[in-house]
């Protein structure tokens, strides 16, 4: 029986890929990989490396999570090598941890490999730091993109009374309800937000505005995009660099 490698491929530059997700993806015999890791990244395989897509993307799945899940487990009995890619980190909204519980239940040996998450990295490389002294001490990552299956919203909304940056993953589509849903707990209306579309690729895409307006602003940007609330958005004046990079 192989081993599972359960890499992140970060979050979208093929530079930002760490040493050892690269070594792993170069001895790989197979890398099953999602719509988010950069194409490049699979160009770094040996020859006769097989590879699986395994892609998910809203409304548009290629296969549900408890069959991607056996994917796995299937090529782990064929392969000695086997590299599970995913964009940014497993664990940052990557269902890593589900994709390793159903392995150990099988008696399959994995590693997680860590990958630069898309929550801190792509803020960055929009002149957004998600912390600064002065302006916000901590930050939060929420997903954007609930399952339409619950009834109830899981994400605390309450909690976000305070100045803390908030990260929202996937939430393009959503943007219009957590503007409304943080307004609606005492937000001002204009308080600073971003939406950054295909961070930290050449197409990188940047809006900037506020709970009011950012929506309309942001309506024609593509997906992946991250959503980014908080008054360090206004940093981006003096901060922004990879634009001109």
């Amino acid at each position: 029986m192989g081993n599972v490698y359960l890499t992140g491929a970060g979050p979208g530059d093929v530079e930002l890929l760490t040493l050892k997700a690269h070594r792993v993806i170069t001895e790989a015999d197979v890398i099953i990989y999602d719509r988010l890791a950069n194409p490049e990244i699979l160009e770094m395989a040996k020859n006769g490396c097989e590879f699986v897509y395994v892609g998910k993307e809203d409304g548009r799945h290629t296969l549900p999570q408890d069959e991607i899940n056996e994917v796995i487990y299937q090529n782990a009995l064929k392969y000695e090598n086997v590299v599970r890619l995913k964009g940014g980190d497993p664990f940052v909204f990557g269902r890593g941890g589900e994709e390793g519980a159903y392995l150990k239940e099988r008696g399959v040996s994995f590693e997680i490999i860590p990958g630069i998450t898309s929550a801190i990295s792509v803020p960055a490389y929009a002149g957004i730091p998600v912390t600064h002294r002065g302006v916000a001490v901590s930050f939060r990552v929420v997903t954007g993109h609930e399952s339409p299956k619950k009834k109830e919203s899981q994400i605390p909304w309450e909690n976000f009374k305070t100045n803390d940056t908030i990260i929202f993953l996937m939430g393009l589509h959503n943007l219009q309800k957590i503007s409304s849903k943080l307004i609606e707990i005492g937000k001002p209306t204009d308080y600073p937000c971003a939406v950054i579309s295909k961070g930290t690729t050449k197409e990188q895409q940047v809006v900037v505005g506020t709970l009011e307006d950012i929506t309309q602003k942001a309506k024609d940007l593509p997906t992946p995009a991250l959503i980014v609330v908080g008054e360090v958005v206004k940093l981006r004046e003096q901060l922004e660099w990879f634009a001109n990079s």
